[in-house]
């Protein structure tokens, strides 16, 4: 049976939400073996990572964890019993591709899941550089170009809207440090850095270069103003163009961070955590933000922590502030009219 639906007009899908599915897994020939009922109940467990970070599901090493049962699987799939017992198998890091990680806890009590971070380290099948020339050509000064593809594209064609965007699936355009050249050091003082670079334990790693992080700042503007349907913002409040461009240069510096941590309601959240709230802001969120701060009548000592936390906030908040100012209307003019 045929269902009699109506079209959408303009941007009315943007009012809606969504579960999203990170592109990564679909187009990763090393997800290719995950079918796509595994992928779809992923997406259904990283959408539950933002009921966890509201309740504070962290462990004491910072991890956010959920809770998503077999009888949640059940319910939002429409599956069998058999069948979600072999997908929460295929994600499991236990005997699966490794995408969660289940943690019993006994007594009863439903297992603790650690939703993985899907991005993936370069694949050496596209990462791979060109094989170093030889015999005459070996003293040429012709670099060998690199087979890697740009940060910009890889961001754009594979990170999702919504998904925990890590850091590492931007190292993919790193380059080699010139270990003979004293001038040319990874720490640069003419380096781009929106934060200094935080320190880790990872042996070996290499900070990017001034290139490669000014493709991931310009990625990441791309990617916010595509969710934020950024032109449509300016041409409808071309006075508040400096306001709006202020919260995507502060989105941008936050998506951009190196620090695993990042300040928000005086609480240090997640940096990936807040990366992911982040890029799931869209056009209403921002015009949200825009009147409650129009309304404020305090004065605000910190202006870009408070900025920073209502950003944060929005999608949360947004529902509550619009369902208080509705109520108040019709209190007025329900005095009015009495």
């Amino acid at each position: 049976m045929s269902l009699e639906l109506a079209y959408f007009y303009g941007s009315e899908a943007e009012q809606y939400s969504f579960y999203r599915i990170p592109k990564v897994l679909l187009t990763d020939r090393r997800y290719k073996g995950v079918s796509m009922e595994a992928k779809v109940l992923y997406g259904l467990m990283l959408d539950r990572m933002g009921l966890s970070v509201r309740n504070g599901w962290l462990d004491d090493e910072g991890r956010v964890y959920i809770y998503f049962t077999l009888e949640d699987a059940l319910a939002m799939l429409g599956c069998g019993k058999d069948k979600a017992v072999r997908l929460f198998k295929e994600l499991d890091a236990s005997g699966g591709i490794g995408l969660i990680e289940r943690r019993k806890q006994g007594q009863g009590r439903p297992a603790r899941i650690y939703v993985k971070n899907f991005t993936l380290p370069p694949d050496p099948e596209e990462c791979t550089p060109a094989p170093a020339p030889e015999g005459p050509l070996a003293q040429t000064s012709e670099k060998p170009k690199s087979t890697l593809r740009g940060t910009s594209a890889a961001l754009t064609s594979e990170i999702p809207k919504s998904a925990l965007l890590g850091s590492r699936s931007l190292d993919c355009g790193k380059a080699a440090a010139n270990k003979t050249d004293k001038n040319n050091t990874e720490l640069s003082d003419t380096e781009l850095s929106i934060h200094p670079p935080a320190p880790t334990s990872s042996p070996g790693r290499r900070w990017r270069t001034s290139r490669d992080r000014m493709d991931q700042i310009d990625a990441y503007r791309v990617l916010i103003h595509e969710n934020i349907d950024y032109g449509a913002l300016l041409r409808d409040h071309p006075y508040d163009a400096d306001l709006i461009d202020g919260y995507v240069e502060l989105m941008v510096e936050v998506c951009c961070t190196q620090r695993e941590a990042v300040r928000v309601n005086q609480e240090e959240l997640p940096a990936a955590v807040v990366r992911s709230r982040f890029l799931k802001l869209n056009r209403e969120h921002i015009l949200y933000v825009m009147e409650a701060m129009q309304r404020n009548t305090t004065q605000v000592a910190n202006i870009r922590a408070y900025t920073l936390s209502a950003l944060y906030n929005a999608p949360v908040t947004i529902g509550q502030y619009y369902t208080s100012q509705v109520s108040h209307d019709m209190a007025q003019g329900w005095e009015v009219g009495t």
